[in-house]
């Protein structure tokens, strides 16, 4: 197994990537807040909060076990994102937002100058606020 993985499959690799990535959706909440925004959208504030949510919460938890499906299955083919009649390949996001690069050191260009940009918090819930964002 060892071996397996230290030749650099790029198939298990990138399961095993997209599987911890929508794993991750039920602290992210992208699908969550993506689906009550398109209910409101389309429907009303009143869609938005029942139907919305309801939708919402369904997604987010399918998304969650999808993604334990592909950890635990990485080393096994397909290799391919399963499941896209219902749910896309990558984990979504509010149209309102759109993600940014993370404000860490390897990322910012003008770190070293003691001012820098991106997300400061992108890992909580509702997250907005950034740093010099022009």
């Amino acid at each position: 197994m060892v071996a397996l993985l230290a030749v650099g499959c790029a198939g298990p690799e990138q399961k095993l990537g997209r599987g911890f990535s929508n794993t991750a959706e039920i602290v992210r909440g992208g699908e969550f807040e993506r689906s009550v925004e398109q209910g409101e959208f389309f429907g009303g504030i009143d869609n938005g909060f029942s139907t919305g949510i309801v939708g919402g919460v369904n997604r987010t938890f399918a998304r969650t076990g999808l993604g334990l499906y592909e950890v635990v299955t990485f080393p096994l083919p397909p290799y391919g994102p399963i499941w896209t009649s219902y749910l896309p390949a990558r984990p979504q996001h509010p149209d309102s937002y759109v993600p940014r690069s993370w404000s860490i050191g390897v990322t910012d260009t003008d770190h070293y100058l003691g001012f820098s940009g991106g997300d400061v918090a992108p890992w909580f819930f509702g997250s907005r606020f950034r740093v010099f964002d022009n």
